[in-house]
């Protein structure tokens, strides 16, 4: 199987499983296979009651419940993914942007060193603009590094980001709690330094996501593009 029917194959998956276990699918599911990488990007993903909740001011249970249900299906779309690419997954990451409607996944296969990422232009400056905006919100990170999966999508890595005050919240326990915190107010930071990003990539920014593993002290965030 080539690597366009087998995106094909995964969106299919993606598209079901959703409607199975949320009673509603999702309008579009486009998947990209860019190794280390498999991004899936989603839209029109809401459910009516989800709505509701969005239009009460309510999204954060929204946010909840869609953890929870995503604790019950990585492991399923894990070995899907893992059966149909014959490589394995070791991280997973994913993200909601409840306005637009849309969603990411993102698995990572064992090998994800940065000397994989091939240079593109402007590079240096996408990543010294993400070093900017994280030391605006915690630290510098130690190392970051980013790669365009294709012409509209574009992943971006940073390890060691987490502060003394934020590892001490996760050593409590309030992980939950503290992601639902970083990602509003990173996508806050995002949209402030988006003119920036916009003009090193020659594309509008259409959707951005982003998630972290604590335990690892890894962020993921992806751009979604319109060149």
């Amino acid at each position: 199987m080539d690597i366009t029917e087998l995106e094909k194959e995964i969106s299919g998956y993606i598209g079901r499983i959703l409607r199975e276990n949320f009673g509603r699918g999702p309008g579009n599911v486009f998947c990209t296979i860019s190794r280390p990488f498999v991004s899936i990007y989603i839209t029109n993903f809401l459910s009516p009651m989800e709505n509701t909740l969005i239009s009460n001011k309510q999204s954060v249970y929204v946010q909840k419940t869609r953890d929870l249900m995503m604790e019950t299906l990585e492991e399923q779309i894990k070995s899907f993914i893992q059966i149909n690419t014959k490589d394995e997954i070791k991280e997973f990451y994913y993200d909601w942007n409840l306005e637009a409607k849309s969603g990411m996944f993102l698995f990572v296969f064992k090998n994800d060193r940065p000397y994989n990422f091939k240079d593109f232009n402007n590079k240096e400056l996408i990543e010294r603009e993400t070093v900017e905006l994280s030391m605006e919100i915690q630290k510098a990170p130690e190392e970051t590094y980013c790669k365009l999966l294709n012409e509209r999508t574009l992943v971006i890595v940073r390890h060691g980001i987490l502060i003394s005050l934020e590892k001490e919240f996760i050593q409590l326990g309030f992980q939950e709690t503290l992601k639902i915190a970083k990602r509003n107010l990173e996508k806050k930071v995002i949209n402030d330094h988006r003119n920036a990003y916009e003009i090193y990539l020659n594309a509008d920014i259409s959707d951005y996501f982003v998630d972290w593993n604590f335990d690892q002290d890894k962020s993921y965030t992806l751009f979604v593009l319109r060149p």
